[in-house]
């Protein structure tokens, strides 16, 4: 699954863009301003982002110019018309093509899978491993199968892509709200106590002894993490 930022003021524009790329291999995260999108890229990882140019705070040209300091995802700038002068400074900067309000939906999804692909193909990002091995845990994502020390264990589809995202970066800590945000691909509000619900039956599944979990663990006070082995 790939992580898309869409970073924009303007709601409508952010759930248009959404709508236009919802699917089963987007996870859609977004950010309403270019200091929000800063934020976003340092604490998940993201494999594509739009911003719009014309934004309060920090503007999409200042925060593609601090996010290419340390990542190399494509990025498309969301422009007007009028903005041509922003684009070719925004091209010169960085930035990996631009999309012109208002937007055609098939454009957007066209130029979206052009840029993933070729940030695939480049190297850019890891292709999706689908066998995970964690300890006596593993995943076989083509046949959606999990078992524990060669034992069989069914697991609900919340169940299953929640061991698989956190299988994925052992020893990675993600708190409750990034969690639901990308396996319920919506806002996480009160996200919480459904997330806590999931963990502790995928306990129950997976633990010899549940109360002293082996391999999911909680970092009080950020999250869950699946325990390096």
């Amino acid at each position: 699954m790939y992580n898309i930022l869409i970073c924009d003021d303007e709601k409508d524009i952010r759930s248009a863009l959404r709508a236009y790329l919802s699917n089963e291999l987007y996870n859609i995260i977004e950010a309403e301003n270019g200091a929000q999108a800063l934020k976003t890229a340092e604490t998940t990882e993201i494999h594509l982002a739009l911003l719009d140019i014309m934004m309060p705070e920090m503007d999409g040209i200042e925060a593609m110019a601090k996010i290419r300091e340390k990542y190399n995802f494509p990025i498309l700038l969301l422009t007007a018309k009028s903005e041509d002068t922003d684009k070719i400074q925004g091209l010169n900067m960085g930035a990996d093509d631009y999309i012109t309000k208002p937007f055609n939906p098939l454009e957007v999804q066209a130029r979206v899978r052009s840029q993933l692909r070729r940030y695939t193909n480049l190297g850019g990002m890891d292709k999706p491993r689908t066998h995970l091995v964690v300890g006596g845990v593993e995943l076989d994502d083509e046949t959606k199968t999990v078992t524990v020390d060669g034992r069989p264990i069914g697991l609900t589809p919340m169940e299953y892509n929640i061991l698989k995202m956190l299988m994925e970066s052992p020893g990675r800590v993600y708190s409750s709200a990034q969690i639901y945000s990308h396996i319920w691909n919506e806002e996480a509000y009160g996200s919480e106590s459904a997330v806590a619900v999931h963990i502790r039956h995928l306990r129950e599944k997976i633990e010899i002894n549940p109360s002293e979990p082996r391999y999911l663990k909680v970092v009080w006070g950020l999250g869950y993490k699946m325990e390096k082995m």
